[in-house]
């Protein structure tokens, strides 16, 4: 069928031409037959119409598209590709859409919206990031991520080309290209280059836009930046070109125009301190920025915009007052006065008005003032002979000044460009680049000078290469689908080119009119009339001879001749130039100028030619013209462009008066017309513009084909067959490889013949629906006809009879005749009686019933007045009641009032009100006599403890003095006798300390009982802030304490994921800077690293020991083993305590420093005790030497197992006494350390006292060794003094704890005092009695509890006693049975057989082995088949045993180690999901491990058997760890949930939006020139699609992996959880982003995909998760598609629905709705304007996308592990062989 036979249907629509609106649309009312010449049409305002048609008049109008078709996202999608066709879609987009974006095959259609959209976000760049340009909406981000996807694909440069009128939005579209760039390609390092390329931005419009009559930010030059890219495709550096500067407008504009911004801002900015110096002022006062008459534009704030200038110069390091002082210069050149003299032929500058303008010009410049004044005026004529002076003309004087301030802008220009770049330029060898054109559109005015004839000669050029790249991508789409292709006839401006560029072209004829002497614009212009009159593209205007008139491939444009010759010489005379080369800023600027060109890159190919040579410059010095520049710097650009992949962005201005959102047609239609768009449909519409695959053309027209070709498999097949049976010119169609090629209009007459074919099946089911209700209504009338005759019969037949009876009664009648003439007589007499007794009773019946009337009413009346009186009798006489009632309680209740106060007056009153409260006084009396008397026991017991120990010491003196009769040295027990004299001493010292303490506590006491009275009056005050309290408490919801909860623990696990980031970052640096200085030979062995990094700067009791092995040997030094083993542990402890103490001890010396003391006092007293000390140390000292020999001499004799018994015996009560004596020394020193830090003035004399006691201990040289060894006793003894401070606070706090307790129980007493007022006597004895009995309760639970607390603190003291005990006889066994002990590691202890207790041992060289076979080189399925966690249990029993010998340094190091390597594996593997949940599963589990056998009684060990209970911790609490492993599980976390985001990321769209999970039911559309975009990666339309199953297997093999793990079941479901999410975010994100898909059918399919989902959901057991919340806002997005969209009540449902939606999205899914068929309908834009105007009032988020990347915090239960340690089995695959069981 041909498109002709179309315009014969009638009712089909048609484009005919308006002089207002450029085209409207029409309908054919009556068929058209060939050889008509008129077309019957109706109007949209119902008028008809008849169009002329004719070969010489009109010919055929254009067919319009269906409707289902109109708003695509691509014009080459639409059936007719016709200029009307591409206005109409394009206004529907932008005015009832509101998309700005459109497609036109590879050009991509912005129109300025003069709005600010919300599209530019940073999730609308994640959301287009890594997405083909087919898949989403139209975005300037779409084009941006092609040209990166090709470049990265294809290793190919990109470019991207912007181009449109001034006020188009090119700037700002080109900033967004950038933008997008910088964020996906962001530099690899710490350069921050993005952010100098975005940078760059604010200069460049500062100094190069300007406002204009179309434009408030018209970018007055062209600009081509390249980004350029290292290997990775990370933003490296980049470059940038200018074309073009409109110098003119510095010293002239137009009427409501403005010179550049960078005027103004420093004008706006004048009154800033560092601008003094430049003497500006406001704009009106100078020429140069007041000419347009209009200084400020709305909306903008010049000194605003100057403050993000410098911002921009400094983050590229450019120098700003060097600028600013030549721009500042300009201004008041600008305002340099010169006047004419009388003569006319000369003239000179008004010194007196404008001289001082002249001095900061040239001030500013660093120039001679009295030069300039002289030059200005005049100028140098230089003949061969000899050089002339001579004077300007005012008008010559105004030009050279005006061409030397262009001059100096121009210059600067070029130097701020310059520097720019090198801000931007980079050593790394550049990859690849992406340039973004920014260029002016093509122009025409009423008055076009030579600016506007070089912008519209480069949009020639432009035009050229875009018609032939559209050809060629053409050409290569039919050759890689195979079918044969002929030449497209495409216009060809190469003529308009020559014209232009040639030789003797108009830039030929206008540069050889430059070099004539004497040459004018007229003269150019004859010479242009005569040689290029007989071109096509030049004419001659017919009522001028100054202008010429160029026929552009977009208009013709006529030129005025006037100022091409000025403009394009750009004269500035040297005499001026010569004065500023002596300004050292104006030289640079000169020497730029030479150097500029030097610096371009030139390509290595050329694409495009011109048809005629082009010249080449001349060999000459001179400098050359402004059209050579330009024309030289064209040819660089497009050699550039042409060997890059270009991508064309066309600005379109809506309407010449910047309203938001006002489409004016005819101002679009000349703008498509230039931009080249329509030529693009021109040349798709000559090919085969549409193009359908063969899977969607087969779903699209099955409904064409015949049963038979439904059972032929090949579906390539099928289509074939069908199109030759329905299109029988061959050439109206192309079979390709994978695509049916389509000439123009061939997709509509087929969407003809399936709305055909859906018509007639309509058809004929109406007929058959209409035919069976028709058989039904026969079926019903002759039922009905049946019946009426049936009743007819019937009446005829009882009238027969009625016929028989009357005959027979008239014979009877005729026999009676004379009886009846006699009857009848009789009757009339008796009728005649009969009436007049009828009247008469009658009458007298009627006046009975009016009797029987009127008593009834009265009856009622009487009734309604009675019942009325009664009602009033009643309510008076109950009204009188109550108020004798309010009378008589009003009596009662006074008379009750005077009593109670009466009663309230009297004594016995008060008297009853304390009864309970005497009770109570009395009864804390004696409670407190109880606790004093208890206080005196525990005394007592006290002083029978001190007597034991006093008996034994008498014993141990008793061994002593037996030990001195054996041994040679009787000195020894004196002196030990003397220690033990002093420690007596001391003890009873302590006694009276504590004595002192118990006085102080006594008055601190009685202090108390006194502030009881004073809380008794601040009861009422605390109960009232205590209901307060409560109020609020109760009042507050729980959920936002939830809400602040979650809040919380997103803040804490934001700042995980950004250490664990910045962690990573720090390892990868650490990595480079190790392959930096990487020595090859060498290499660090573990054993050199630091074990621990313990913070004390102590020397190590390991090396006291070596040295003491040197001085005693071997076989002495083994039988010394045990207190230097306790001396260790003991060293530990101590040096625990003191990082735990070091904050409370500052803080003591900061109270200690306040106080006043003498000072000559305090030095004397730290005299005496360092004496004390040096005796003390000395004594020490001998008695150490003296214990050494004796062991080793009882060693030497080894006579008797007693003898062995008695001498450790006598060294272990040794020991005990030189502890005691440490501790006493202990607080010696922390008293004088006290005092010397007090005497901070004092400090010279202190430290000179200090060395000479220092002198004084070492003088006999005999302290040595063992000072060393001690000195680090001392020192670690200053922690008493804080242990006091401490326990003298936890004195107070234990007070303020009773203070606290008091005030509680006098609120309570106070309570109970309001409520025995309330009860009576019986009740209060009876509430008493319950009181006393709680009391009495409480108090013996509190007693249980403190004897439970006594009993596990003697159970654990002697525990530890047997384990030390246990401890020195296995050393004897050891020692006995070995000669030689092993000294080279920590000695161990031998331990018996026995039960295994669940710890592993291992040795310290051995922990690299083990995290290696644990962690590092652990595979999750080697231990597949044994106890979850296996790797966690393992480590956390090697802990265990590192704890259960106290080892504090093995427990640092393995905990740490594990960590680390933890780490390292998961970042060599951050993309495996399996290894990932497997470590994730371990750590949650060593976490849990770590608070399960934490010994914590309040937390985790309740829950434990009471084995478990054993297993606990006893020497260590790892809380820290604790929180290292929280932090780590969350980073695990968060990595599980981006490796399994990133894994499902390319199914989700698929699977959720474009599977077919119910089949048949989604429809297909024609596909424009983005479906078939290069983007794609295979020929074959990209990477086969996901299908929801595939979606949800991968979730259940996330689960199921995470199960089998061993992973909490908790933290799988906020995995699921997450990961919904996402699905949720992608899904929508695609829904707003994508009109293809916003359908009713997609609705359908969503709905029943999300029902899938959470069918799994409820098989997992994971439905209680809240995965099913996170869906919600897609759950309604999918009702919205499927509900109706019509009227109020449809938009009151939509509102109450789509809760979970913001306004913008339900909006946008509005607009976005597309039917699949001509059976549904759009939603109606007044639809949409009533939903915005009832969710107006909503408070929502305005963000449209939902942000992909957010995470829920994350939160680890507690769950502990039934698992006993002890029946752990470690299999042998995994090679610990170095582990012993404990």
């Amino acid at each position: 069928m041909l498109i002709l036979q179309l315009y014969t249907e009638s009712y089909t629509r048609v484009w005919i031409p308006d002089p207002e609106e450029v085209w409207k649309s029409a309908e054919i009312i009556k068929d058209y037959k060939e050889g008509d010449k008129v077309l019957h049409l109706k109007l949209e305002d119902e008028s008809t119409l008849e169009y002329s048609i004719g070969p010489k008049d009109n010919a055929l109008p254009f067919l319009r598209n269906p409707d289902i078709l109109v708003g695509e996202n691509d014009l080459t999608a639409l059936s007719y590709l016709h200029e009307p066709a591409v206005l109409h879609n394009l206004k529907v987009r932008f005015l009832e859409s509101n998309h700005i974006y459109t497609y036109c095959g590879i050009v991509l259609v912005a129109i300025n919206p003069y709005e600010q959209l919300q599209i530019y976000g940073e999730e609308v760049i994640n959301a287009y990031t890594g997405q083909n340009m087919g898949d989403m909406d139209p975005h300037i981000f779409a084009v941006a991520e092609e040209a990166y996807k090709q470049m990265a694909r294809d290793e190919k440069n990109q470019s991207i080309i912007v181009s449109g009128e001034s006020g188009a939005g090119k700037t700002v579209s080109a900033k967004y290209a950038m933008r997008f760039f910088a964020t996906v390609g962001g530099s690899a390092n710490d350069t921050n280059v993005e952010e100098k390329v975005l940078a760059s931005s604010p200069i460049m419009e500062a100094i190069g836009n300007a406002k204009t009559t179309r434009n408030d930010n018209s970018s007055r030059f062209g600009k081509y930046i390249q980004i350029g890219f290292d290997r990775r495709y990370h933003i490296i550096g980049a470059n940038m070109r200018t074309y073009l500067l409109e110098k003119s407008r510095v010293v002239f504009q137009a009427e409501e125009e403005r010179n550049y911004h960078i005027f103004y801002q420093l004008c706006a900015s004048s009154s800033l301190p560092e601008f003094k110096d430049l003497t500006l002022s406001n704009a009106e006062d100078f020429t140069y920025t007041s000419l347009g008459e209009n200084i400020f534009i709305e909306g903008v704030n010049d000194a605003e915009d100057l403050v993000k200038t410098r911002e921009a110069l400094t983050m590229l390091e450019i120098h700003q007052m060097s600028i600013f002082k030549v721009i500042a210069s300009i201004l008041h050149l600008g305002n340099v006065g010169i006047v004419s003299e009388r003569d006319g032929e000369s003239c000179h500058i008004n010194v007196s008005r404008d001289g001082t303008h002249l001095h900061h010009f040239c001030r500013l410049l660093g120039i001679e003032q009295e030069q300039m004044e002289h030059w200005l005026c005049r100028r140098k004529l230089v003949t061969t002979a000899e050089t002339y002076v001579k004077n300007m003309s005012h008008a010559q004087a105004v030009n050279a000044r005006d061409a030397l301030a262009k001059h100096i802008y121009a210059h600067l220009f070029d130097w701020i460009v310059e520097h720019i770049n090198k801000a931007l330029h980079t050593s790394t060898k550049q990859h690849s680049f992406i340039g973004v054109l920014d260029i002016y559109g093509f122009e025409t005015f009423e008055i076009n000078s030579f600016e506007q004839f070089c912008i519209n000669y480069a949009n020639e050029k432009l035009q050229q290469q875009f018609n032939s790249h559209v050809f060629k991508l053409e050409q290569e789409e039919y050759m890689k689908e195979q079918i044969p292709w002929t030449l497209i006839d495409f216009y060809d401006n190469q003529p308009c080119i020559d014209l232009i560029e040639a030789k003797l072209g108009i830039l030929d004829l206008l540069d050889e009119e430059c070099k004539v002497p004497k040459g004018t614009d007229q003269n150019w212009a004859q010479k242009l009339y005569s040689q290029h009159s007989n071109s096509g593209h030049f004419e001659k205007p017919r009522m001028s001879n100054r202008s010429f008139i160029v026929v552009h491939f977009a208009d013709k444009v006529e030129y005025q001749c006037d100022g091409f010759l000025e403009k394009n010489r750009d004269t500035v005379y040297e005499e001026q130039i010569n004065i500023l080369k002596a300004s050292q800023v104006s030289t640079q600027l000169i020497d730029f100028q030479a150097n500029r060109g030097l610096t371009l890159p030139t390509p290595s190919t050329i694409n495009v030619r011109a048809a005629k040579p082009v010249p080449k410059g001349h060999n000459r010095e001179h400098r050359k013209t402004v059209g050579t520049q330009f024309r030289n710097s064209l040819h660089l650009l497009m050699e550039t462009l042409n060997a890059t992949t270009p991508h064309y962005v066309r600005c379109i201005k809506p309407n010449d008066f910047k309203e938001s959102f006002v489409f004016d047609s005819r101002r679009a239609v000349q703008q498509l017309r230039a931009c080249g768009v329509l030529e693009t449909i021109r040349i798709s519409a000559a090919g085969y513009p549409s193009r359908w695959t063969y899977p969607d053309f087969f779903s699209r027209y099955r409904v064409l084909m015949t049963k038979k070709d439904m059972t032929i498999g090949d579906k390539k097949q099928v289509c074939k067959n069908l199109l030759e049976t329905l299109i029988k010119d061959p050439d109206k169609f192309q079979f390709g490889k994978t695509k049916i090629f389509f000439r123009a209009g061939q997709v509509a007459y087929l969407e003809k013949l399936r709305a055909d074919k859906f018509r007639f099946a309509c058809i004929n089911i109406q007929k058959t629906v209409r035919g069976w209700l028709q058989r039904i209504r026969y079926r019903k009338i002759r039922k009905s006809a049946i019946t009426l005759q049936r009743y007819g019969r019937g009446y005829l037949a009882r009238r027969f009879a009625e016929m028989l009876r009357l005959t027979r009664a008239a014979l009877i009648c005729q026999k009676q005749y004379r009886m009846v003439r006699v009857r009848r007589e009789y009757l009339r007499t008796r009728r005649a009686v009969i009436t007049i007794q009828a009247f008469a009773r009658g009458m007298f019946i009627r006046r009975l019933y009016q009797e029987f009337l009127l008593h009834h009413k009265a009856m009622i009346i009487q009734k309604t007045v009675r019942g009325w009186l009664v009602r009033k009798k009643y309510l008076r006489a109950r009204y009188a009641a109550i108020v004798i009632q309010c009378f008589y309680r009003r009596v009662r209740a006074k008379r009750q009032l005077k009593q109670l106060k009466i009663a309230a007056r009297s004594a016995e009153h008060f008297k009853n009100l304390n009864v309970g409260m005497e009770n109570k006084i009395v009864q804390l009396q004696k409670k407190m006599d109880n606790q004093s008397k208890e206080y005196k026991t525990q005394n007592e017991q006290l002083v029978v403890t001190n007597t034991t120990l006093g008996s034994e010491v008498t014993k141990l003196q008793k061994e002593v003095e037996t030990l001195r009769s054996r041994q040679t040295a009787g000195t020894q027990v004196t002196s030990l006798q003397e220690e033990l004299e002093k420690l007596r001493a001391e003890l009873q010292e302590a006694h009276a300390q504590r004595k002192q303490i118990e006085e102080e506590f006594s008055s601190e006491k009685q202090g108390l009982e006194q502030r009881v009275e004073e809380l008794e009056k601040e009861n009422k005050l605390l109960k009232k802030e205590k209901e307060e309290m409560n109020r609020r408490i109760q009042t507050s919801s729980q959920g936002e304490f939830h809400v602040e909860l979650d809040e919380e623990r997103q803040r804490y696990q934001n700042l995980v994921k950004e250490y664990s980031r910045l962690e990573q970052r720090y390892e990868n640096l650490q990595e480079d800077m190790s392959s930096m200085k990487f020595h090859p030979g060498h290499r660090r062995n573990p054993s050199n690293q630091s074990s621990l990094g313990s913070d004390s700067n102590y020397p190590s009791i390991t090396s006291i020991w070596f040295v003491f092995l040197q001085e005693m040997g071997i076989e002495k030094a083994a039988m010394d083993l045990s207190v230097f083993m306790k001396l260790q542990k003991r060293v530990r402890e101590l040096e625990q305590e003191r990082k735990r103490l070091q904050t409370n001890l500052e803080k003591v010396e900061e109270l200690s420093t306040r106080k006043a003391y003498d000072i000559n006092a305090d030095l004397a007293y730290n005299s005496l005790k360092r004496q004390e000390l040096e005796t003390e140390n000395k004594k020490l000292k001998n008695d150490l030497n003296e214990l050494r020999k004796a062991v080793a001499d009882r060693a030497s004799d080894n006579n008797s197992s007693n003898e062995l018994q008695e001498g450790y015996n006598l060294l272990l009560n040794q020991l005990k006494a030189a502890n005691e004596e440490l501790d006493v020394r202990k607080e010696e020193v922390l008293m004088l350390k006290t005092q010397i830090v007090n005497s901070t003035r004092q400090s010279e004399n202190i430290n000179h006292i200090v060395t000479q006691d220092w002198g004084y201990l070492n003088e006999d040289g005999e302290l040595g060794l063992a000072y060393q060894g001690l000195k680090q006793v001392a020192r670690l003894l200053e922690a008493q003094l804080q242990t006091q401070s401490r326990q003298h606070k936890d004195e107070l706090e234990a007070l303020h704890t009773q203070i606290e307790l008091l005030k509680d129980s006098l609120e309570k007493k106070q309570e109970m005092l309001d409520h025995f007022s309330t009860l009576s006597p019986d009740a209060l004895v009876e509430f008493s009695v319950q009181q006393e009995i709680t009391r009495l309760t409480n108090e013996n639970l509190d007693l249980k509890e403190l004897v439970e607390k006594l009993e596990k603190n003697e159970k654990k003291l002697k525990k530890q006693l047997r384990i030390y005990m246990k401890k020195v006889q296995e050393l004897e066994v050891s020692q006995a049975t070995k000669s030689r002990p092993e000294l080279t590691r920590q000695v161990t202890v031998q331990r018996k057989e026995k039960d295994f207790e669940g710890m592993l041992e291992y040795y310290k060289e051995d922990e690299v082995l083990l995290v290696k076979t644990l962690i590092t080189e652990m595979k999750p399925n080697a231990v597949s088949a044994t106890v979850p966690c296996l790797p966690a249990y393992i480590l956390f029993m090697c802990i265990r045993h590192a704890d259960y010998i106290n080892d504090d340094q093995k427990v640092h190091s393995l905990l740490t180690t594990t960590i680390n390597a933890i780490k390292k594996v998961l970042k060599r593997n951050n993309d495996d999901f399996e290894m990932t949940s497997f470590w994730l599963a371990n750590a949650s589990r060593l976490l849990h491990c770590l608070k399960q056998y934490s010994g914590d009684e309040c937390g985790f060990k309740p829950q434990n058997t009471v084995k478990q209970n054993e297993h606990c911790l006893k020497n260590f609490d790892l809380a820290e760890y604790r929180q290292v492993l929280s932090d780590l599980s969350i980073q695990v976390y968060q990595q599980l949930v981006r490796v399994a985001e990133g894994i499902m990321q390319p199914m989700i769209v698929s699977a959720m939006l474009e599977s077919e999970s119910i089949p048949s039911l989604a429809g297909v559309k024609p596909m424009g020139y983005r479906n078939r975009s290069s983007s794609l990666d295979c020929e074959s339309g990209g990477p086969a699609g996901y299908t929801l199953q595939a979606l949800i297997r991968q979730l259940g093999q996330f689960y199921t992996v995470m199960a089998d793990h061993g992973l909490d079941p908790e933290i799988s479901q906020q995995v699921v959880r997450q990961l919904f999410y996402s699905i949720n975010a992608v899904t929508l994100n695609n829904l707003l982003l994508r009109k293809d898909v916003c359908s009713w059918s997609t609705g359908v399919q969503l709905r029943y995909n999300i029902s899938q989902l959470e069918e799994w959901l409820r098989g997992k057991n994971l439905h209680q998760s809240g995965a099913v919340a996170t869906m919600e806002p897609v759950i309604q997005a999918a009702q919205l598609l499927q509900v109706k969209k019509k009227t109020s009540q449809d938009a009151e449902a939509i509102c109450s629905l789509c809760t979970a939606l913001s306004l913008q999205q339900i909006v946008k899914i509005l607009n976005l709705y597309t039917p699949l068929n001509e059976f549904e309908e759009r939603v109606a834009v007044s639809f949409i304007r009533d939903i915005q105007n009832r969710l107006q009032d909503r408070i929502e988020n305005n963000q449209l996308l939902v942000d992909t990347k957010y995470t829920f915090p994350v939160l680890f239960p507690y769950t502990p592990s039934a698992l006993s340690l002890e029946t752990v089995h470690i299999p042998a695959s995994l090679s610990l062989h170095f582990l012993t069981r404990v």
